[in-house]
């Protein structure tokens, strides 16, 4: 199989539709084989975002359990959150542990970073595993407290039953921190 390097060149670009958490641009692409589309892609804020696995102690892990508008449905996956201006992301990771679990890391480490749907957006998400939690809450910008959830990393596959733990991300993340915690033993 071939690799593929040359990009598509943009004939043109430009934006359709403007919120506040992202814009839509549509592009005019002409492909290496002479072939014409436009595309359509949601551009994020550029500022980036976090996702962060804590850990309580040494084999239970704190999810969180909140309000998805996307789905009107209550989801349970990972504290995350966007990039403040101006903010590492892991200066945002430990921000985003305190206002949604109401607890700091004394150690973040970066697991990997994953692209949301890159055919349509161009957002990337950097995951972190906290460790050595204390308390400490900031307020955060959620509409309601959300319920936080205790769960045994051993019990990863009851987990992955639940109905309610479907994000792509979340999964992503609790078999990354998995594998990360049996190569360290």
């Amino acid at each position: 199989m071939t690799e593929k390097n040359n990009l598509p060149l943009i004939r043109d670009r430009r934006r359709i539709a403007k919120s506040n958490l992202f814009a839509i641009e549509q592009i005019d692409l002409t492909f290496s084989n002479g072939v014409e589309r436009v595309y359509e892609r949601m551009e994020g804020s550029g500022r980036g975002s976090v996702m962060i696995v804590p850990l309580i102690d040494d084999e239970t892990i704190l999810l969180v359990k909140e309000y998805c508008a996307g789905t009107h449905s209550y989801e349970l996956g990972f504290p995350k959150g966007l990039i403040d201006p101006g903010e590492q992301a892991a200066e945002a990771a430990n921000r985003e542990l305190k206002e949604e679990i109401g607890y700091g890391a004394e150690q973040l480490e970066s697991l990997h970073t994953v692209a949301m749907a890159p055919a349509f957006f161009s957002g990337t998400m950097e995951i972190f595993f906290a460790k050595q939690l204390y308390c400490e809450r900031l307020e955060g910008d959620e509409p309601e407290p959300l319920e936080v959830i205790q769960w045994k990393l051993a019990d990863y596959a009851a987990l992955l039953a639940r109905p309610d733990f479907n994000e792509a991300r979340s999964i992503a993340a609790l078999m990354l921190i998995r594998d990360k915690i049996k190569d360290e033993q």
